[in-house]
């Protein structure tokens, strides 16, 4: 990853007050554009993939349009020490080739070296996003697939990168994103959505990122888990009992 003369920041970085090279895919909007924003609001640099042009402008930020469905057209030069997976998407009869094969192309490419058989030198973490279908089957058919392939993805890197780095999901329930205003502008579909919902709202962008950060550099432990940031939805429930 090119070094780039970046402003200094004075919030804390690594634990051993170090700014990181960072890859993030899907950086053009929602979740990812806001996990590069943070990262970069923290003295990080980033390198952002995504199809659609770049949204973010940073002298620490680098965009590249690439498609990550094809491994080959990922570009070279790039050597993270923190790998986030978003790019994704949704009903859009690529799902499994986007969410799934193409976070198994971009861990495989830069947090593997010699063609996957030993992590990279630098890679410290890898930080998946899934979600809360991933966990529950809810949603598109093609969509809960691809995502339950990426926990299952997860726990597999966490087993080849160790002890070096880990590997965790970040797997969100509702999350206030463009992808989602279907149901968020249709009252009576967010209405019953609440009504699931025991915190009676989606997270942020923002929210989603923090928990991103927090796995990717704040923990040096855990490794192999699937976080579900749902706000209660999928352990939600309606207790029957007769009335005393």
């Amino acid at each position: 990853m090119r070094q780039r003369d970046c402003p200094f920041v004075s919030s804390p970085l690594d634990a051993g007050g170090r700014a990181l090279d960072v890859l993030v895919t899907g950086t053009s909007r929602g979740i990812g554009k806001a996990t590069a924003e943070l990262f970069l609001a923290r003295g990080h640099r980033v390198s952002g993939l995504d199809v659609l042009p770049a949204s973010i402008e940073h002298p620490c930020y680098q965009h590249y349009a690439v498609d990550v469905r094809y491994h080959d057209a990922l570009p070279e030069g790039l050597s993270p020490q923190v790998v986030v997976s978003n790019a994704g998407v949704q009903d859009s009869g690529a799902d499994i080739d986007v969410n799934l094969k193409g976070a198994i192309n971009v861990c495989e490419r830069y947090a593997f070296a010699n063609g996957g058989r030993t992590p990279s030198p630098q890679v410290r973490a890898v930080v998946l996003v899934g979600s809360s279908s991933g966990h529950t089957g809810a949603e598109f058919p093609e969509y809960a697939a691809s995502k339950g392939g990426v926990l299952a993805y997860a726990k597999n890197l966490a087993q080849r990168l160790a002890p070096q780095a880990t590997c965790n999901s970040v797997d969100p329930g509702g999350v206030m994103t463009e992808l989602n205003r279907p149901v968020i502008e249709d009252p009576a579909l967010w209405s019953r959505i609440m009504d699931l919902t025991p915190l009676r709202r989606w997270a942020t962008p923002e929210e989603i990122a923090e928990w991103i950060y927090f796995v990717g550099v704040t923990n040096r432990f855990m490794t192999g888990q699937n976080l579900l940031i749902d706000g209660g939805e999928a352990g939600s429930f309606d207790f029957v009992w007769p009335e005393e």
